[in-house]
């Protein structure tokens, strides 16, 4: 995908939420934020009606936010990125990009502008129902903010084309300048509570923690010298979308499920069902008896937020340190001494004497945690 290119942080908010009341325009897309984010909401609104900012939402339904909003685009599910393409178009044909910013701090400008020349808005209204008058419309009112803020979640990410989506909107961003100064950024709302915090831990199948590649060797002989091994495997695995289809497949034989309910989160519950019955061997590690733990071989009862200690980290990476709160309950014990458990009984001593050796860990082998104590 042809598109701009600079220093881009890696799915999280570029900038604060604090930031949100106080920007020049708030362009939200594949985001119900008033049910899935009260609180950003709640920032929002107060900036579209008490501050008097600039709020435009691009979304196929009448959401709350949409009582607040100076425009709304109401776009065919599944076009946005000719929706972007063609505020692109705009902006460039009416020369309102950021032209110091995007020689300064960027690369493929001229790519870019080739990939969305065709996404006219007259093109773009027969693909996604927008008229042209509107989409004009909101692209001057996006590039001419002095700031402007980008706010999206799933309805973003989860499309077969969430990725492009996703570059859509850096580009848009960059285009006019607004990454990297206060109160503009590429801001993704986290769908689930810590999803940020298991992302930075490295709970994704290509990186270490800090989004650092498997596929690098440095990286592979930092963190093995860290845990005390000769080598670890360079090679990237599985997503979750992948190892469903690859039970059946018969590449998958066992499978352990630590805080998720794919039963009832995949997109298909007959398909996620019959794929887990398939597997020779189902762990469930989690605080409830969930659908998919009734499928389990083995359920492994966890600790709740309130039984533990550790740190969570919110979906502007503000990292928060949690006490317990209450005593353990039944036989629920922390994950970390789970994992740690049955690593051991599997041959690696795993050895850890409370979180906070863990995070002293982490700090040491990843970046972006290294100043925090």
């Amino acid at each position: 995908m042809a598109g701009l290119a600079a220093a881009f942080g890696s799915g999280a908010m570029t900038n604060s939420i604090a930031e949100l009341e106080d920007t020049d325009c708030i362009l939200v897309i594949g985001s119900n934020t008033t049910e899935n984010h009260p609180v950003i909401a709640a920032r929002i609104k107060r900036a579209a009606r008490l501050k008097h900012k600039t709020l435009i939402v691009i979304d196929p339904r009448r959401i709350d936010l949409v009582r607040h909003a100076n425009i709304w685009l109401r776009h065919r599910p599944g076009t946005d990125i000719a929706v972007i393409n063609g505020l692109m178009n705009v902006i460039i044909q009416e020369n309102l990009q950021a032209k110091d910013y995007i020689a300064a701090r960027t690369e493929g400008y001229e790519a870019l502008k080739d990939t969305v020349a065709k996404y006219t808005p007259e093109y773009v209204e027969q693909i996604s129902g927008v008229p042209a008058d509107q989409l004009r419309q909101v692209a001057r009112l996006y590039a001419q903010a002095p700031a402007a803020a980008i706010v999206y979640t799933m309805g973003i990410t989860q499309h077969t084309v969430g990725t492009d989506n996703v570059k859509s909107l850096a580009n848009l961003a960059m285009l006019c300048g607004n990454v990297g100064i206060e109160g503009g950024g590429v801001n993704p709302l986290r769908g689930q509570n810590n999803v940020q915090g298991a992302c930075d831990m490295g709970g994704l199948p290509n990186v270490f923690s800090g989004y650092q590649a498997v596929t690098d060797a440095a990286n592979r002989q930092k963190m093995a010298a860290a845990w005390g091994v000769s080598d670890l495997p360079d090679y990237v695995g599985m997503t979750m979308t992948d190892m469903l289809p690859a039970i059946p497949a018969g590449k998958l034989k066992a499978l352990y499920i630590m805080g998720e309910n794919p039963v009832i989160s995949d997109p298909d519950s007959d398909h996620a069902v019959a794929a887990l019955q398939k597997l020779d061997f189902l762990v469930v590690q989690d605080i409830f008896l969930t659908e998919t733990a009734q499928l389990a071989d083995v359920v492994l009862p966890a600790a709740s937020f309130a039984e533990k200690e550790g740190t969570f980290s919110n979906t502007e990476r503000r990292v928060a340190l949690i006490r317990r709160a209450i005593p353990l309950v039944g036989q629920s014990r922390p994950d970390w001494q789970i994992i740690g458990d049955l690593s051991r009984r599997l041959g690696y001593d795993m050895d850890y004497a409370n979180v906070e050796a863990i995070f002293n860990e982490l700090r040491q082998v990843t970046p972006s945690y290294a100043g925090i104590l």
